[in-house]
């Protein structure tokens, strides 16, 4: 059985230059890894999905598979830096990420429910 595929969550604003820095970046790795889910969450259009969570640092990458987390953090706008994060990642026995109940309640809000 193939391993679930990785979903990779851009949190963003619009307001924010390095965002919009960071979303050709996005663009670019998801072109050259299509097996990869992606979104691109606003954290002022989309507020009320963050629940308590408060995201300190723009652009900041949220990576799960399944109903684990694998990373959360932010991510310099490089597709090599981006590239070389989601290889590691994409490992199957990679592990998950110590984060904060804010963030596995938001994957578990985002993850698609039959993963």
């Amino acid at each position: 059985m193939a391993a679930e595929p990785l979903h990779v969550v851009s949190l963003c604003a619009q307001w924010c230059g390095t965002c919009r820095d960071w979303k050709p970046v996005i663009d670019e790795t998801a072109s050259s890894l299509p097996h990869l889910r992606w979104r691109w969450l606003d954290i002022e259009d989309e507020a009320a999905l963050l629940g308590d969570l408060d995201v300190e640092t723009l652009p900041t990458v949220l990576v799960g598979r399944g109903d684990r987390v694998l990373f959360f953090g932010p991510v310099l706008p490089r597709v090599e830096l981006l590239t070389r994060l989601l290889e590691t990642l994409s490992e199957p026995e990679h592990p998950a990420a110590q984060v904060d109940d804010e963030v596995a309640e938001l994957w578990q809000r985002l993850r698609p429910a039959s993963s």
